[in-house]
């Protein structure tokens, strides 16, 4: 089962913008719970513990109950935050109304581990991440925390499939024509520093600038 935080919550009466702008003048963050085919529930939320949930990198794979006083606990997914465009500070959060059995699409991170045990980058070789989060579908009560990508014993030149990974009953991805990509090993990149020295030399023996592109023609 995905593991459920809590946000405490105060209700709101008004909707629209100046509605909006009075709730984040007075110091919380203006929210809306909406789904499971009931009418939209407006909040407002304290944003140092919203700033403080959406420090993990799985915020909008976290299942919450949000706790508002004076009522009863909505459990939510969070699906939407505006953001200031200049401080980042959030402006407001949409939250959908989730159950055990509700079915949803969700990017889960994916936790690199055992670096010290991987050849490959003990041997000069880089980390070539391709997906940082991958995109799932599942019910609400099989949402992985994150997917862990085991680098033990992997070598220069090897990659990671979705196939590698260990994933929950019921998890899907939403990629499934192919067994995708994941990370690869990489070699270290020389290619840029050979190519910039045989320049120089070229320069060194008296070649002009047109003979040179002349040449790369």
């Amino acid at each position: 089962m995905a593991e459920i935080f809590t946000l405490e919550a105060e209700p709101r009466e008004r909707a629209g913008k100046g509605a909006a702008r009075a709730v984040r003048r007075a110091g919380k963050v203006p929210s809306v719970v909406y789904g499971a085919k009931k009418d939209p529930r407006m909040i407002a939320i304290d944003p140092l513990e919203l700033r403080m949930s959406m420090q993990r990198r799985s915020f909008f794979s976290t299942v919450f109950d949000i706790k508002i006083d004076g009522g009863d606990t909505e459990r939510v997914l969070p699906r939407d935050i505006q953001l200031h465009p200049v401080t980042d500070v959030p402006q407001h959060v949409d939250f959908l109304r989730v159950s055990a059995a509700t079915k949803v699409t969700v990017e889960v991170p994916c936790n690199f581990i055992n670096e010290e045990e991987c050849p490959g980058l003990r041997r000069g070789g880089v980390l070539n991440v391709v997906r940082y989060d991958i995109e799932v579908h599942c019910v609400v009560d099989s949402i992985p925390a994150s997917f862990e990508v085991d680098l033990a014993g992997l070598d220069i030149g090897d990659s990671i499939h979705f196939s590698h990974l260990t994933v929950p009953d019921g998890v899907e991805p939403t990629i499934t024509d192919r067994d995708f990509t994941i990370a690869t090993i990489a070699a270290p990149n020389v290619a840029t520093e050979e190519s910039e020295e045989g320049e120089g030399e070229g320069v060194e023996d008296g070649e002009d600038g047109e003979e040179a592109e002349a040449k790369e023609d």
